[in-house]
């Protein structure tokens, strides 16, 4: 795990006196299948998952031990474009885009969303949105080139479209470390990753 990316995300919770997680764990089924040793690795009180195994076998039950877990290390939890599932897990709900997912409209719960652009960005406040999750920052190999939203944003686009995000509170995701971070001082409210808060990568 990225060492300076958990420092920086300590030090944001308790400069602005963050309500929510700083630290949020993508989890990724081709780039992290088994997503538990890495939550287990996460610092307590600071961290979150992103539970995003849509296509897994078996995803009910992983997501089940995940809740466990995170439930147990006092890791905040919510689930991707399903709110159905998310209610099973007791979890919190992620919109895609800001869009919800089916009809289900969750009425309780933390409510996060990922943003590429300035639709993505109204929609998710629309939707309540507690935290939006401005991608990509830098270059990743979750959106790899010609990929819809894989055009790296950097600082400036991506402060630009922070700024429009308000109230919500604006997340990094994409090509995340500590030394990246740097770059948004005082506009980043938190910060996502797969690989820096990955105890491996397959």
């Amino acid at each position: 795990m990225d060492q300076g990316l958990i420092i920086w995300a300590r030090r944001v919770k308790q400069r602005y006196r963050n309500p929510y997680p700083t630290l949020w764990l993508f989890t990724d089924l081709t780039r992290l299948p088994d997503p538990l040793p890495s939550i287990k690795a996460l610092p307590a009180g600071i961290s979150g998952v992103v539970f995003r195994h849509d296509d897994a076998p078996g995803r009910l039950a992983l997501g089940l031990r995940i809740a466990r877990l995170c439930k147990a290390r006092r890791i905040a939890l919510v689930v991707a474009g399903d709110a159905r599932l998310a209610a099973r897990l007791q979890a919190g709900v992620h919109l895609r885009g800001g869009h919800f997912a089916g009809y289900s409209r969750p009425k309780t719960g933390l409510k996060t969303a990922s943003a590429h652009n300035p639709p993505d960005v109204i929609r998710a406040r629309r939707a309540n949105a507690a935290i939006i999750f401005i991608s990509p920052l830098c270059a990743t190999a979750s959106h790899p080139v010609g990929q819809p939203g894989s055009r790296p944003l950097g600082p400036c686009r991506w402060r630009a479209l922070a700024r429009n995000a308000r109230p919500a509170k604006a997340y990094a995701l994409g090509g995340i470390t500590g030394k990246v971070m740097k770059q948004l001082a005082g506009f980043s409210c938190g910060a996502a990753s797969i690989r820096a808060l990955a105890d491996y990568i397959s």
